[in-house]
């Protein structure tokens, strides 16, 4: 190995050791103290790394933010998709698959703040379109769900499977923000998300009846 490989070897670990510190300053300092009340300073004094570092790695605190909840939102999505092959009803495989988003969320809190900065934060920032892509990839798992026995859907299902999807999540967003409301207060939150899953896709199936 040549003295530029060693070098440009070096400099790629020094890059991942601040990352990682950076991301376990920011998801204990988050944990511990809220979105809100955390700044990008005190991110940077526990990572000992300066703020024009930290700035290279994220951008804003709200990236910080996303960058920390991004790793436990695809863990979710990733454990839910095993616990989906566990069910044949496409209900019970369905609310397998969002269920430990809402579970995570719920018991870390956060979620308000995570959808705020997903949602609306500025276009084209790198965990940004990270955790879109997460969502992306959560609804396009939930249609394939709703389309295992349609080995060949016509393109008026894919639409209806895409849409259902997308209704799937706007639940499971909602049920997420219901800590912060007093809407509903007294519901088990698993037992509605199941019961709202249950509603949207037993409508889409029988919407896919009809067209045959």
């Amino acid at each position: 190995m040549n003295a530029a490989a060693i070098e440009g070897g070096r400099r790629e670990r020094a890059k991942q050791d601040k990352h990682e510190r950076i991301f376990s300053a920011a998801q204990a300092l988050f944990a511990e103290h809220g979105f809100e009340r955390v700044t990008t300073q005190q991110i940077a004094d526990r990572a000992d790394v300066g703020t024009g570092t930290l700035f290279r790695y994220a951008t804003t605190k709200g990236e910080l933010f996303l960058m920390v909840y991004n790793a436990r939102f695809t863990a979710a999505v990733d454990g839910g998709a095993l616990a989906a092959r566990r069910h044949t009803d496409v209900v019970d495989a369905v609310h397998a698959l969002v269920e430990p988003v809402l579970t995570w969320s719920r018991s870390l809190g956060g979620s308000a703040d995570y959808q705020r900065e997903l949602l609306f934060g500025p276009p084209g920032e790198r965990y940004r379109d990270e955790g879109l892509a997460v969502v992306a990839d959560l609804q396009a798992r939930i249609a394939g769900l709703l389309l295992a026995d349609r080995p060949s859907p016509d393109p008026d299902t894919l639409r209806e499977a895409a849409r259902a999807a997308r209704s799937v999540f706007a639940v499971l967003n909602l049920l997420l923000v219901e800590p912060l409301n007093d809407l509903h207060t007294g519901d088990d939150p698993s037992a509605e998300l199941h019961a709202q899953v249950a509603q949207i896709v037993r409508g889409f199936q029988a919407a896919a009846s009809l067209r045959g």
